[in-house]
């Protein structure tokens, strides 16, 4: 490019051509006192579009509750969910539920034999 010749590329020229390509922003921050590490952060930035990460085999937020309403659930969710419905089949092929039916004469009369309670008349 001759000297003085300004670029005719726009801002949005130059997002769209690294959303399409993908551009990677790595780094490592390390506090080190007196030759021992205090800290270490790693740094992993990849700035690309949905369809750029999709090809790389990045979709996360695809599987996070909080970003996705296609999101099913953890696996025991999932199980929970199908377990409660079939409750809820069995339930429905039982019909009506019957009326709880009565203690035994033991545990009427408290579990001690005889069938009387302490204080009770004979």
């Amino acid at each position: 490019m001759p000297y003085g010749q300004t670029s005719t590329s726009s801002l949005a020229d130059i997002l769209e051509r690294v959303l399409d390509k993908g551009i990677v922003i790595a780094g490592d921050i390390r506090i080190n006192l007196l030759d021992i590490e205090l800290l270490t952060i790693k740094l992993r930035i990849l700035v690309a579009s949905v369809d750029k990460a999709k090809e790389m085999g990045i979709d996360w937020w695809e599987h996070d509750p909080s970003l996705s309403s296609r999101h099913t659930g953890s696996p025991l969710e999932q199980e929970n969910r199908r377990l409660r419905a079939e409750l809820e089949d069995l339930r429905g092929r039982l019909g009506p539920a019957e009326p709880e039916t009565e203690a035994a004469p033991d545990e009427e009369a408290g579990g001690r034999p005889g069938g009387r309670r302490r204080g009770s008349a004979p």
